[in-house]
């Protein structure tokens, strides 16, 4: 490749000639290049999708002159004859060129490109250029795809690093401003000095792809030494030269030792890569806390990127059909190099020396126990995915975290398994072959199985290749003389080995694999003067349940666990019944300032019976006030309806001065999911009887029928949503003594290319039947009465003052007030927005409702919506309406409406949802 850097312009003008030696059995009548750079030239290509499923909205709103693309002049073959190519349907990132002869098996063949990369903004996913005027470069330009059984990959930019690139031997003639620095992991040969612009030479062997960096101000350091030459640019002030030399020494000769001699001799070490995929924990605290040493953070963080480079450099595999091999050793040796430098590291560093945390399980686990449990964290919300998928099959957190981490245990768990150093030397000698060939899947798993007479099918077709759960649990243990008559359970069906211990005063007394336990198996053992006995001690499985592994065989209950009540609070600790106690509080103006203490057993793992009690002193009544719940889930792992959701839940509160509610919920809840867990596609039907006690009271009228009551209430919802558009479909069936009603609401929202954005709501309802004359049931126009006390009003049976102001997007979703607000036949109504500058909205509302003995009504209105932060805090400023204008006849901060949100849930769930 010739390239001419046009710095100020962002562009390379490259002239490019590719010479394929066709080493495969197959006749080729076509080529495919990767053309990743062109992934960023529309907002609808797989790279934007992926972008829109993640919720990532600068991309979105990007301006064209900050997005890529590749601009193709010729494709001219060895002969000069000008060649046809295409980027097929839906890959504009991939170029096909149409050969004038077939390429035969061991011939080769060239032909010339002439083309124009226009390089993104770093903002979308660190490469590209920067705000300094650097250039990181990665995949920019056109690269031969990936042969496979007479068949070139065809793999789209999914911002996945997982680029199916031909292994490649590059010349690279690069001409620069005399101004700029240069680094890459090819080798720097001649280097001319041609007055306002530098023509470097660079050369590199057997490569999938190399990596290009453009800086004004060089922010590398160089590190020799046996390994090899590293480049790094990771940054660290708190750490010394001297020490980050030794630490870098001591991470590439530990490499080295467990994948053999890195093959490249010059590699790459980024800010760009860490960033892109960071220690999680490293990166989360603040460095007010200083819980690790900064050598320590140093030396991981070095540690996973450096093994990042040297795999993706070194593995010669298809990196998005088999990406759980590259994660699992870089997981691995990871995990190894904690054991062998930093086994006394916790996972949350000094904050374990911390009194008031030392009682917390979180704060007493090893580092190396992360992996675990951020593996389960996925497994017992039932999101986690097989690691065997393919790259851009796995949601975002199963992809950086979760499935990486499960992979690293994964093989540590078969070389536990398997012993005598089996996987570490398989392991290496993979390293090694493939820098001989290029390799796939089928031969890792073909190399271990030749190290071992055992059966490890198991591994790759149920470990590899599913999200079946393992998860075994003793039976009945009977002790005759020194012997033991032990039975395991398999609660999940996973055929798959597990360790059992005998442990006597907290040391292991023996250790035995068992296998082939499908259901349930009887084995006879030595007892060997065991006083417990476990199944996997040392979390060598990745057990989806380690809290039933226990089994006291000298206490009349065997599987009695203490309690252990903690402030705050913890993860798992299956030694223990887990009870949770923290300060909270609630807040309405009949209750005032209500402080309370809930418990709860929740951890950070989800569980499947969940109870959650909180008492709270009502400060304005000084009576106890409160909620409580209990939830069971059952969890469906296999099937589209992947939750059914079993609850029990009561509150009392107050809803006017001196004037309590209470609230008996039971009711089941049905979630529903694609197959595929990319899609943020769900739907929910809950079924519940609500049943409400209101004490009757002077401040707002009140009968018989109003004040005890019992609803039956089926919803249905049905939501589809990414950063482009959301659609949502609710539908809402009501059967009481008193009424019965219908009613359901379609909410659309759309964001265009220009920042523009429109939300769309559509609502519905009717009464089936009533026989009352309360307006307490009817359809609400502004504001719903909220008789199932669902909405969390601050003043719900106010009608004048602040707190009458409230709102809540619910019923007819009008902004101003109507003398008739209430519809006891029917209403339909249409809500709309449309922002005219960042979170400034216009918005207008139009509907039509009928009431008993009156004709239909219609009316509308329209004013101003600050979005300041949605759902959590908004004001409406109403101009016009059926009122006339707004404006007029004083009291305007009377008709201001505002929503406010003190749930923390709910601002969280606006930063999650990219990650899952």
């Amino acid at each position: 490749m010739f390239v001419d850097v046009d710095y100020d312009a962002k562009i390379l003008k490259v002239r490019q000639e590719i010479t394929f030696h066709n080493q495969s059995k197959d006749t080729l009548n076509s080529f495919v290049l990767n053309d990743w750079n062109n992934a960023y030239s529309g907002k609808n290509t797989p790279l934007a999708q992926r972008f829109s499923d993640e919720f990532v909205r600068a991309y979105h709103l990007s301006k064209k002159e900050e997005r890529g693309s590749t601009t193709i002049v010729s494709v001219i073959d060895q002969n000069n004859r000008v060649l046809n190519w295409e980027r097929p349907d839906n890959h504009p990132d991939i170029v096909q060129v149409q050969l004038k002869n077939p390429i035969y098996p061991n011939s080769k063949f060239s032909f010339y490109i002439r083309y124009a990369v226009k390089i993104p903004s770093a903002k979308f996913t660190e490469f590209g250029y920067t705000n300094d005027d650097s250039f990181i470069l990665k995949d920019w330009y056109l690269s031969p795809a990936r042969l496979e059984n007479g068949e070139f990959i065809r793999y789209s930019n999914q911002n996945v690093d997982d680029i199916a690139n031909g292994i490649s031997d590059y010349e690279l003639t690069l001409t620069v401003p005399r101004d700029v620095s240069v680094t890459s992991d090819l080798y720097v040969g001649n280097k001319i000095d041609k007055g306002t612009t530098i023509e470097y030479f660079l050369i590199g062997k057997q490569f999938n792809n190399f990596n290009l960096i453009l800086e004004k101000k060089n922010s590398f350091q160089v590190y020799r030494n046996a390994v090899a030459e590293i480049s790094t640019n990771l940054e660290d002030d708190r750490v010394s030269d001297i020490q980050k030399t030794l630490l870098i020494d001591n991470i590439a000769n530990f490499v080295a030792e467990k994948l053999g001699r890195y093959p490249n001799g010059k590699i790459m070490v980024t800010q760009t890569d860490y960033n892109r995929n960071p220690v999680y924990g490293l990166n989360q605290l603040p460095s007010f806390l200083s819980p690790f040493p900064d050598t320590f953070i140093f030396e991981m963080r070095f540690l996973k990127t450096y093994l990042y480079a040297n795999l993706k450099n070194t593995l010669k595999l298809d990196p998005r059909k088999d990406a759980w091999i590259y994660d699992a050793i870089q997981m691995y040796v990871m995990m190894e190099y904690v054991k062998e430098f930093d086994h006394d590291k916790k996972m949350m560093g000094k904050l374990s020396d911390w009194g008031i945390l030392k009682g917390h399980n979180l704060f007493q686990l090893d580092y190396n126990d992360k992996y675990s449990y951020l593996y389960l964290l996925m497994a017992r919300s039932n999101l986690d995915q097989p690691i065997g998928y393919s790259k851009d099959r796995l949601i975002k957190f199963n992809e950086q975290i979760a499935g990486k981490y499960r992979a690293g245990l994964s093989i540590a768990y078969l070389d536990n398994y398997l012993g005598n150093s089996i996987v570490p030397q398989a392991i290496k000698e993979f390293c090694i072959l493939n820098t001989k060939q290029q390799t796939d899947g089928e031969d890792f798993e073909k190399l271990l199985k030749n190290k071992t007479d055992k059966n490890i099918d198991w591994f790759f077709t149920t470990v590899v290749g599913t999200r079946d759960a393992i998860d075994y649990k003793f039976g009945r243990v009977k002790i005759k003389n020194d012997s033991l008559r032990i039975k395991i359970k398999n609660r999940t069906g996973t055929n798959v080995p597990i360790p059992l211990y005998g442990i006597k005063n907290d040391s292991v007394v023996f250790k035995q694999w068992v296998e082939n336990v499908t259901v349930d198996t009887t084995l006879t053992v030595a007892s060997y003067n065991a006083d417990r006995l476990a199944l996997n001690y040392n979390n060598e499985v990745p057990e989806f349940n380690v809290r039933n592994n226990w089994k006291n065989l000298n206490n009349w209950f065997p599987n009695q666990k203490p309690f252990k009540f903690t402030f705050f609070q913890d993860i798992e600790n299956p030694k223990y019944n887990q009870v949770f106690y923290v300060p909270s509080f609630n807040f309405n103006i009949y209750d005032g300032f209500s402080p309370g203490l809930r418990f709860h057993n929740k951890s950070l793992l989800q569980k499947p019976i969940i109870f959650d009690v909180e008492p709270t002193y009502s400060m304005k009544t000084g009576k106890l006030i409160g909620s409580a719940s209990i939830i069971y889930n059952d969890y469906k792992r296999n099937d589209n309806l992947y939750n059914i959701r079993y609850f029990l839940s009561g509150s009392t509160f107050h809803y006017a001065p001196n004037a309590r509610y209470v609230k008996f919920v039971p009711g089941i809840q049905f979630r529903i999911r694609e197959d595929d867990f990319r899609k943020n596609k769900k739907q929910s039907i809950m079924v519940r009887q609500v049943i409400v006690d209101r004490e009757r009271t002077n401040y707002i009228a009140t009968d018989e029928q109003s004040e005890n009551y019992s609803v039956f209430d089926i919803r249905y919802r049905k939501f589809e949503m990414e950063i482009k558009k959301v659609y949502n479909l609710n539908t809402d069936l009501q059967i009481s003594k008193s009424f019965g009603k219908i009613s359901g609401e379609i909410d659309y929202r759309r964001l265009f290319n220009d920042n523009r954005q429109i939300n769309l709501r559509f609502f519905a309802g009717a009464f089936m039947y009533r026989s009352t004359n309360s307006e307490f049931f009817s359809f609400g126009l502004d504001r719903p009465t909220d008789y199932m006390f669902d909405y969390n009003f601050y003043g719900r049976s106010e009608d004048s003052g602040l707190f009458s102001q409230q709102f809540v997007m619910a019923e007819g979703g009008f902004k101003s007030i109507f003398e008739t607000r209430y519809a006891n036949q029917w209403m339909t109504t249409l809500n709309g927005s449309f922002n005219i500058w960042n979170w400034v909205e216009v918005y207008g509302d139009v509907g039509l409702f009928k009431n008993q003995y009156q004709s239909t009504q219609f009316v509308y209105d329209s004013g101003i919506r600050l979005n300041l932060l949605p759902d959590y805090f908004e004001l409406y400023f109403p101009v016009y309406s059926s009122n006339g204008f707004e404006l007029e006849n004083g009291n305007y901060d009377q008709k201001i409406r505002f929503v406010v949100t003190i749930d923390p849930k709910t601002l969280i769930s606006l930063f999650t949802r990219k990650w899952l």
